[in-house]
């Protein structure tokens, strides 16, 4: 088991939740206390829940019991299911969540890249050496730095934002690949991904303010393709931050960024299931400023 679906990369998120294994689908999911009273509920961990067998996920569903209030999950888009399948895993929701930037790497890469990416990534090289970091667990202060001053950028707060302690776990997980870019003997910027089977996912990326001036982004994203070209039949780069989110050409950087590398997109879905609904009940009685979400006692994932 790689990236999303190890127990390394479970654990990596157990301040939001204590990992509990589904033991037929082989796949992790992070238990939760409820917010106003002492009962539990769980996720899966994010960003996709990932499993070793899809098969065997309605019947850990089934037998999960009712000690647990609901559960909520976004399924691994390349998962093994189809629709219906998740319809009968999740009977009170699942819905279009994201659509993620795909690409097809069977593609000849200078068929895939925007012109004007390809133009952005070459004008770049001219100052940006990129590689691959070869012991990824050496690679942490430098990384945490990077990662902070996205953080920064963007306000990300939550689970999304990522401690020390988990991307300590994380750069030793199975799968992950950490390719840099630098500015002579400076890292200015950094990707990390997950491998597993064919699909490599873009998990997170940084910068310093030099390497957004220097275009380190481009370079960094040019060498990933060439990069996973042989080891990768699909590279997932994610969708864009935000429950509503713009997609429509034009009307979102970050679309317009990812879909110039992209083939085309992905739909992730967001699933939820009420495993005690007595105590969902009592619960979203107690939530007073619902917003729409799932569970609906709760306010945000």
């Amino acid at each position: 088991m790689t990236g999303y679906a190890c127990s390394e990369y479970a654990d990596s998120l157990a301040e939001f939740g204590s990992p509990r294994l589904l033991t037929n689908s082989a796949g992790w999911i992070l238990e939760r206390p409820t917010p106003h009273l002492p009962y539990r509920d769980a996720m899966g961990c994010y960003p996709v829940f990932r499993c070793g067998d899809w098969s065997g996920l309605k019947q850990d569903l089934d037998d999960i019991g009712d000690e647990l209030v609901s559960l909520t999950m976004v399924p691994d888009p390349y998962g093994d299911y189809d629709e219906n399948y998740l319809r009968d895993c999740f009977k009170d929701l699942i819905v279009p969540f994201k659509q993620h930037y795909v690409i097809d790497m069977h593609r000849p890469i200078k068929d895939i890249v925007s012109r004007h990416h390809r133009k952005c990534a070459r004008k770049a090289e001219e100052q940006i050496r990129t590689e691959v970091c070869l012991q990824p667990t050496e690679f942490l202060d430098e990384w945490v730095a990077l990662h902070q001053n996205l953080v920064n950028r963007h306000g990300i707060k939550g689970i999304r934002a990522f401690s020390k302690q988990a991307f300590q776990q994380q750069l030793s997980a199975p799968g992950i690949v950490v390719l840099r870019a630098l500015h002579g003997d400076e890292t200015v910027g950094a990707q990390l991904w997950f491998l597993h089977k064919d699909v490599a996912n873009g998990h997170v990326l940084a910068f310093s303010e030099k390497g957004y001036k220097l275009g380190a982004t481009y370079a960094l994203y040019w060498f990933a393709l060439n990069y996973f070209a042989d080891k990768a039949r699909w590279c997932d780069i994610g969708g864009v931050p935000g429950l509503h989110e713009k997609q429509e050409s034009g009307s979102n950087g970050l679309a317009n960024f990812k879909e110039g590398w992209s083939t085309g997109r992905q739909t992730a879905y967001l699933c939820g299931r009420i495993l005690n609904s007595a105590k969902y009940q009592e619960l979203k009685a107690l939530n007073r400023e619902a917003t729409g979400f799932f569970p609906a006692y709760r306010n945000a994932f």
